[in-house]
């Protein structure tokens, strides 16, 4: 029988360090937000001048392109902070190689989903559930493109009602932190992404995986 996640220690590891490093979390959160407003407010409005549509696509993609490098480089931050260690700037550098993968498995992950939603939802919301630990595989382990997408199926088996209430749990705290005048955020939103992080840590910890499958396309 496979063993169960424990909310209690999910929540109070996760809380722990949030509040070991809740400036550095919280600042690199803010300054994400403010960069990718002010990419957001150079963006052009539609015209048929041909420089203007360039000027407009570019920064879209320098947004995209920004906003993938945060999720990489924050996540690992995230990670660090678990592993009771400071959370280092040369993190984005590092996982910057990740871009593509990252991206890739997204995607796949995105129309796996919305298949299993045009099912009757239910389906979706099972596949969104057992997949979603993707991004947390290619950031913790290197996992490759389908290699993190098999690793998150076989170490959610049998933790499905578990983790759908963990995901109400996070994705609670998200709306929390919004509700409150929308100053709350930078203070769920690190520790919704903990408790993800922690939650993937003690999957990992119930599982015994195979080399060959977390080095499939490195």
């Amino acid at each position: 029988m496979a063993r169960k996640i424990l909310f209690s220690e999910v929540i109070q590891a996760s809380w722990k360090g949030l509040i070991s490093q809740i400036w550095l979390l919280t600042g690199l959160f803010i300054g994400y937000i403010t960069v990718n407003l002010a990419l957001i407010l150079f963006i052009p409005f539609p015209s048929k001048d041909t420089a203007i549509g360039f000027t407009g696509i570019a920064i879209s993609l320098l947004s995209l392109v920004f906003t993938l490098l945060f999720s990489l480089g924050y996540t690992k931050n995230l990670f660090q902070t678990l592993d009771g260690e400071e959370p280092q700037f040369s993190a984005y550098g590092r996982q910057s190689k990740k871009i593509i993968t990252w991206s890739i498995a997204s995607i796949i992950y995105a129309v796996i989903v919305l298949i299993g939603l045009s099912l009757l939802i239910v389906p979706g919301v099972y596949l969104a559930i057992r997949l979603q630990f993707f991004a947390a595989a290619i950031v913790d382990e290197d996992a490759g493109i389908i290699a993190s997408l098999k690793r998150s199926w076989e170490i959610t088996k049998g933790q499905t009602l578990s983790l759908f209430v963990l995901l109400l749990i996070y994705k609670g705290l998200i709306i929390l932190g919004l509700a409150l005048i929308g100053i709350g955020i930078f203070v769920t939103f690190p520790l919704a992404g903990l408790m993800y992080c922690n939650a993937y840590r003690k999957l990992t910890a119930f599982t015994t995986f195979t080399d060959e499958a977390i080095k499939e396309e490195r």
